[in-house]
């Protein structure tokens, strides 16, 4: 945090506030990353000094739905979490389905989350999957980030309440408290 606000004073001062926009935002992306998991903007050789509650968090309620035979979603908005995520997954030997903008074959990643029982976990970027998607299989929405716009995780966690939908959705939002995430 204090690096952020140093490089932002620093960058403000060099080019005024107008000129300096992009570079704000780098730094609130980089604070928001850090929200997730340092290991996001940490080098490879310190990654796995640091722990994540956040991670933890999303962890344990995978489990707890699984226990409870759901089906969830996970989003967020940055892929290399997703990737995190999906290595914990792999690790705990729990089969799971993905969608980023890089899914060559959407429709075969649905297909393979609502008709594959075993899978019970839905990986999703916020942006690629917050529309034209129809997965009432779930009954479960984790937003692991905030986006800018409530808008987006709205349709995000639309996602499971369509039509044909049976279950009472549950939608946990992580947040962690004291951070940039709450001023979002």
């Amino acid at each position: 945090l204090r690096r952020v606000k140093k490089e932002i004073v620093t960058q403000v001062e060099k080019k005024g506030f107008a000129n300096s926009q992009i570079h704000i935002l780098a730094g609130l992306t980089r604070l928001r990353q850090i929200c997730n998991h340092p290991a996001l903007v940490l080098p490879p050789r310190k990654r796995g000094a640091y722990p994540s509650a956040k991670l933890d968090a999303c962890l344990d309620i995978i489990e707890k739905m699984r226990s409870e035979n759901r089906k969830e979603m996970v989003f967020s908005q940055f892929t290399s979490m997703l990737d995190i995520l999906a290595k914990e997954l792999v690790g705990r030997k729990i089969p799971y389905s993905y969608l980023s903008g890089k899914t060559k074959d959407r429709k075969q990643a649905v297909n393979d989350f609502t008709q594959d029982e075993a899978k019970t976990v839905f990986l999703i970027s916020t942006k690629a999957g917050g529309v034209g998607l129809n997965l009432t299989a779930a009954d479960a929405v984790v937003i692991f980030d905030p986006w800018w716009n409530p808008q987006i995780e709205r349709q995000a966690i639309d996602r499971a309440h369509r039509i044909g939908q049976s279950k009472t959705v549950h939608v946990y939002r992580l947040r962690t408290i004291g951070t940039i995430e709450e001023k979002i």
